[in-house]
């Protein structure tokens, strides 16, 4: 506990400190200054106004009380002096001058005679004065006869100066005892001003200096002896904390607010940015500054400086700069700018001008989108659309030619068999089936590139195949091309069709060795590769997984750039007319997509090219060589086959074929007639019909309604067209036998044979 001794010693402590603070108060004047200025002024105006006024009236008082004595002396000692000086009595009138003399303030008194004779002092005492003095006369008088005669005068002078100099005293007084009590009571208004107000304002004042609204203080309390008298003090705090825990909330809301669209700036796709009114950047989005790398730096550049001077000599470039000007918003700005690899860009933009309170313009805010991903994938779609537009209508050219093909070869080997005894034109006909030879063999690449070839895929050992053809390029590549196998020991099997994956890389051999007519090294390599999302990401044509790599490398002349997205595209070639068909890659390319796989290629000028066969890979074993496929001895039979063929050359050729054979026939155009034949009850042994025919029955529904009327019939299936109803991405069905066409006598007979035989 505090003693009473501590006590009485806290409270000088707590007056000196409150002096201290006063007098420690900022030049300019604080409360407390202009209060105690304020109280010390109106004070010593009261005090002097006060003094001013009991001066005067003690003046007064003094004044009044001489002239009471003058009174006095008028009574008291006319008489006297009469007497004394009607008989002449000078020492009697001396005598009672000198009493008069004596009396407070009177400085000088005299006698004088007023007859008509003379009028002179008789007796005078004491010195007359010139200033502050109070002058009384009152004559002297003799009754004669009853008549008041007059014959004298007394003239007595009081001096004021005594109450002038106990004015002074008094004033002095006054002064120094209400100037001491005005400043203590100042003083004691200050202490208290300053125990119940100003200390509190110093402590708000101290917490609002100190107030950080980044790491906030508890709130606001004063240090009250009275802690609940809840006067306008505690108002003020309790109004103060509310406004600090208001803009701490408004601070929190906009450090949300701010981090938000931070973390949106940071993350999101599109690139945030901001101009000065001079249109250069003053501030970017992570993103966009990353794009331009260290060093790179865009801040202080304009959207002029990052463009290609080419592109800025464009029209849409002077609209843009004029809408800039005129400080107008823009949308969906697009132009390229190269970051700092030197990589052009696509970009988008678009922003909207910033004006502060008086109108000024400040500059742009805005956001920029790049393009450039979805360039290229606007690219590689409309490469692929073009790809399959093409691969489309090159298999429907196929589809027809290959009835045409199946025609001329069926009546080319029919000539060939009647003109046997006449050589000459024997040979004519054999030349008419070499060139339709050759025309299936075009069709066929045109099916691979279409991706509408019939494959017979299975596991196979890559290493194995590439072993296999390597022997047959030797000797198709000549002496002066040197080549270099290098194959993954461990490589996967794969999912694919050995002949044409042989065929695929007999072109791209074929390739090369044009590419090196001087000479030149031709590398194959396998390995097994895995694409993740990564991959597939940057080449939307790739699904992720498991592939095996075959890769073919030339050192040879390289494909210039201006045609390198052109080399899969059919019938394109840069080779002389007559030296190819511009089908080899393209062939490679519709075998790799057809297979579940993919290609690509890399080449410079001058420095060589490389293709790439994604396969995929299986978990079955590879075999290590194509299986000789079994065939059925060709021969000629008695059986009745109906023929349903829609092509009218296609079923007379067949049909001439067919009873060539020894078979009988049954003909119809289409599902619908094939279909009345059976309802008629006409007996048959085998169904043989195309599958792509119009008339809204194809050729695989028509075998299942025939299967469903006439169980046990045996039937077979031709096309030259692999998208249908029982050729699904180049795999038969199951159950299901197909002849492709274009085909040759032989290859029906053993086809019909194979079926019939069971």
């Amino acid at each position: 506990m505090i003693g009473e001794s501590d006590h009485c010693q806290g409270r000088p402590a707590i007056a000196f400190e409150s002096v201290r603070s006063f007098f420690s108060a900022p030049a300019g004047g604080g409360i407390a200054v202009r209060l105690l200025v304020s109280v010390l002024l109106f004070s010593s105006a009261v005090t002097l106004t006060l003094t001013a006024l009991e001066l005067y009236l003690d003046y007064k008082r003094d004044v009044a009380a001489v002239d009471v004595r003058l009174d006095e002396i008028q009574q008291g000692y006319a008489e006297s002096l009469a007497e004394s000086l009607w008989n002449l009595d000078t020492n009697q009138l001396q005598l009672q001058l000198a009493g008069i003399r004596r009396l407070p303030d009177v400085t000088f008194v005299e006698v004088r005679e007023t007859d008509t004779a003379r009028d002179s002092p008789v007796v005078a005492a004491g010195e007359p004065g010139a200033r502050s003095i109070v002058v009384r006369e009152f004559p002297l008088s003799r009754v004669v006869d009853s008549v008041t005669q007059p014959f004298g005068a007394v003239r007595v002078e009081a001096s004021l100066s005594r109450i002038y100099h106990e004015l002074a005293e008094r004033t002095l007084i006054l002064l120094l005892i209400q100037g001491a009590k005005t400043f203590l009571v100042s003083l004691f208004i200050v202490y208290i001003f300053h125990q119940l107000v100003t200390r509190h304002l110093l402590s708000i004042a101290r917490f609002v200096g100190q107030y950080d609204l980044a790491h906030p203080p508890p709130p606001l309390s004063l240090q009250r002896a009275s802690p609940k008298q809840g006067d306008e003090l505690d108002e003020l705090v309790e109004a103060f904390n509310m406004l600090c825990a208001s803009l701490q909330h408004a601070y929190q809301d906009l450090k949300n607010s701010e981090h938000r669209f931070r973390d949106y700036a940071e993350t999101a796709s599109d690139w945030y940015w901001e101009t000065g009114p001079d249109h250069r950047f003053t501030y970017v989005s992570d993103p966009f500054r990353a794009s331009f790398g260290e060093g790179g730096s865009i801040i202080g550049k304009s959207r002029r400086d990052l463009a290609p001077q080419g592109e800025l000599e464009q029209e849409r470039w002077r609209e843009h700069i004029a809408v800039l000007e005129r400080h107008e918003p823009f949308r969906s700005f697009e132009y390229t700018l190269r970051d700092a690899d030197k990589i052009v860009r696509h970009v988008s933009t678009s922003g909207r001008p910033m004006f502060d309170d008086s109108g000024r313009f400040t500059g742009y805010r805005g956001t920029t989108t790049d393009l450039s991903a979805q360039r290229e994938a606007e690219e590689r779609l409309h490469q692929t659309q073009k790809m399959d537009a093409i691969g489309q209508l090159t298999g429907g050219i196929a589809h027809d030619f290959n009835n045409i093909l199946t025609v001329i070869m069926g009546i080319a080997e029919l000539l060939r068999e009647s003109l046997a005894d006449r050589p000459q034109l024997a040979t004519t006909a054999k030349l008419i089936d070499d060139a339709a030879t050759r025309g299936a063999a075009l069709t066929r690449q045109l099916l691979a590139f279409a991706r509408r070839q019939m494959l017979a895929p299975r596991a196979t050992d890559v290493n194995v195949l590439v072993s296999e053809t390597v022997k047959l390029l030797r000797s198709t590549l000549g002496e002066q091309i040197e080549i270099q196998v290098t194959p993954q020991r461990d490589a996967w099997p794969a999912m694919i069709d050995p002949s044409q994956l042989s065929t695929a890389l007999l072109n791209l051999a074929v390739n090369a060795r044009d590419a090196m007519p001087e000479g030149g090294r031709l590398m194959i390599e396998t390995s097994n590769v895995v694409l993740d999302d990564a991959a597939a990401k940057a080449n939307p044509e790739i699904t992720p997984g498991s592939y095996v790599l075959v890769s073919v490398t030339d050192n040879g002349a390289g494909i210039p750039a201006a045609i390198r997205d052109k080399v899969f595209e059919p019938f394109f070639t840069t080779k002389q007319v007559g030296k190819g068909t511009g089908l080899g890659l393209s062939m490679v390319y519709g075998f790799a997509k057809q297979s579940g796989g993919h290609v690509t290629i890399t080449s410079e000028e001058g420095q060589g090219t490389t293709v790439r066969i994604y396969l995929p890979r299986t978990g079955e074993d590879g075999a290590g060589t194509e299986q000789p496929e079994h065939r059925v001895a060709a021969r000629s039979g008695n059986e009745t086959i109906l023929v349903v063929e829609d092509d009218d050359m296609v079923r007379t050729s067949v049909i001439r074929q067919l009873e060539s054979l020894g078979y009988r026939t049954l003909a119809a155009g289409n599902g619908a007639e094939a279909l009345a034949l059976v309802d008629q009850g006409l007996q048959f042994d085998l169904l043989f019909t195309d599958i792509v025919m119009p008339g809204g029955i194809n050729g695989a529904e028509l075998g299942r309604e025939v299967a469903r009327r006439r169980p046990g019939v045996k039937m077979l299936y031709t096309s030259g067209y692999s998208e249908d109803g029982i050729v699904h991405h180049g795999r038969l069905d199951p159950g299901i036998v197909l002849l492709g066409k274009p085909y040759r006598k032989l290859d029906l007979a053993r086809k019909i044979r194979g079926v019939l035989g069971g």
